[in-house]
């Protein structure tokens, strides 16, 4: 059944290209309730200027259960014309999205648990909020530096199909492929039980962060190393939380699920005015 949902977008995954897509964007958010919801997919480059909604904003979208994901969250988006992106605070309030972002939900501390919740038979979850004790290191890797040749070449098939409505500069923007990034970013951090994991980033923000320092600079390496210090030095000085999601592939049988969508940094609180807004949202 086709429902309108009143989204607030806290993160959106860096695209990836499909055998019909030149990009999907993963997009998770919270429901007026408080509650996750994961949008998929979303041909995130072909939605007008004014529907591309960005981190940290309310969005109305039609939207029904995506009855090929078992994730409970996942609900396909209908209707992607009809998307509507309301407008942003003037000011960046951060209580606000905290507020909004932490409502009726469990902030994870442990790692294990929020695992057991993903796989257990009653209210299991693909979605969470965790916040690790310690933040040890930020990685980055060398990968891949093309996407898969299959689905590369199914896309180039798919361009020369004719269209007798589009244009042939039309066709050759909706199959532009976004770069791939050459890195996996990846965090080392503790839970509350000294339990030590490294978890990959997919988030749309450190692909375009890549993407602008080496534009910038014209050097990968510095590139990385700025990307480093934004996401390790910068960010372990803020009140660090992440957005933890599984995929649909390895949900049910990888030892650890879970992979960070994204991240959450607002500024660091007095201690007391910490523990009153953990009080409030737990």
């Amino acid at each position: 059944m086709v429902e309108k949902k009143r989204v607030y977008i806290v993160v959106k995954t860096y695209p990836t290209i499909s055998d019909k897509y030149a990009e999907l964007v993963c997009t998770a958010g919270v429901l007026e309730d408080g509650s996750w919801i994961r949008l998929y997919p979303i041909p995130y480059r072909k939605l007008e200027i004014k529907q591309k909604y960005p981190k940290y904003t309310w969005i109305q979208v039609e939207a029904e259960r995506n009855t090929k994901d078992f994730r409970p969250e996942t609900y396909r988006p209908i209707n992607l014309t009809k998307i509507i992106v309301e407008p942003r605070p003037p000011k960046i309030d951060w209580n606000l999205r905290r507020k909004i972002i932490f409502n009726n939900k469990e902030i994870y501390t442990n790692l294990q648990k929020m695992i057991a919740q993903a796989k257990a038979k009653t209210n299991p979850i693909s979605l969470a909020i965790f916040k690790p004790t310690k933040v040890l290191n930020f990685k980055a890797e060398p990968t891949s530096r093309e996407w898969d040749l299959k689905k590369l070449n199914n896309l180039n098939a798919l361009s020369q199909q004719l269209n007798l409505f589009q244009t042939p500069e039309e066709t050759e923007d909706e199959f532009k492929i976004v770069p791939k990034v050459p890195y996996k970013f990846s965090y080392t951090f503790e839970d509350d039980s000294n339990k030590q994991s490294t978890l990959m980033i997919e988030d749309w923000e450190i692909g375009m962060l890549y993407f602008n320092c080496l534009k910038k600079h014209h050097n990968e390496s510095i590139a990385v190393t700025k990307v480093k210090e934004k996401y390790f030095n910068e960010f372990i000085k803020k009140d660090l939380y992440f957005f933890m999601g599984t995929t649909k592939k390895f949900h049910n049988v990888a030892p650890n699920p879970f992979i960070i969508i994204g991240v959450f940094y607002p500024p660091l609180k007095p201690p007391f005015e910490q523990m009153t807004l953990f009080d409030a949202y737990k």
